[in-house]
């Protein structure tokens, strides 16, 4: 019994969980003001999966764990281009304005703190985002959680073609082939104009004009 509780303990999660914020709120009852909390979630597999949830309870704990359920109820797919996102979109959201581009294999999450809660769960690894609109927590993970979104329905409306991480790998292995061959056929050609630097000075000696001697010097040496 102890070892299945040790291996269901061990098992790791479907989902990875990112509290972004937790606030103390207010509720006006009858009995007067009452105290609670709210938090605010990003929840994703890092596969493409990413959800945001907002839960409020009287204590953080139930607070985070209503956050946990409705991020999981409200979650979407994300087309993933490689390791980031097929084209650049720009999302206005209430307060909260976010810009995402693409970036190249490599680049790593350059964004802030709310925006890259949400595009690391969702799996993106590679991808500049911006926030141009309020710096308000909650307005930017709202506004990077609908860019995602209506990332989803245009690729499904464009037909675009999307590349896995193997084809991405397959194409930038050949583009680099393609450089090495390149730097190799300018050192051939380098060291070939080397040689033929080298071997010319020694032609143009060799065909340096006779000088020729005037008949003043030839009566004088005759005169000696």
């Amino acid at each position: 019994m102890a070892k299945n509780n040790s291996q269901k303990f061990n098992q790791p999660k479907e989902f990875e969980e990112k509290v972004v914020q937790i606030s103390r709120v207010s509720k006006k009852t009858k009995g007067g003001n009452q105290a609670g909390f709210s938090a605010l979630l990003v929840v994703g597999d890092r596969k493409g999966k990413v959800g945001v949830g907002l839960g409020k309870a009287s204590d953080v704990l139930s607070a985070i764990q209503k956050g946990i359920k409705k991020a999981k109820q409200k979650m979407i797919v994300i087309p993933l281009d490689g390791t980031t996102i097929p084209f650049a979109i720009t999302v206005k959201r209430g307060a909260g304005k976010v810009m995402l581009k693409p970036a190249s294999k490599g680049t790593g999450v350059i964004a802030g703190g709310p925006v890259r809660a949400v595009v690391e769960v969702a799996g993106v690894r590679d991808v500049v985002a911006k926030i141009m609109g309020s710096d308000n927590k909650a307005s930017s993970v709202y506004a990077t959680f609908e860019a995602l979104k209506q990332i989803t329905q245009l690729v499904k409306i464009k037909d675009i073609k999307l590349r896995s991480i193997a084809e991405i790998e397959k194409e930038e292995q050949q583009r680099i082939a393609v450089l090495q061959e390149q730097a190799k056929q300018k050192a051939q050609d380098q060291k070939v104009a080397a040689k033929q630097a080298k071997i010319t000075p020694h032609n143009q000696d060799s065909k340096k004009p006779v000088k020729k001697v005037s008949d003043k010097n030839l009566k004088s040496t005759s005169k000696k």
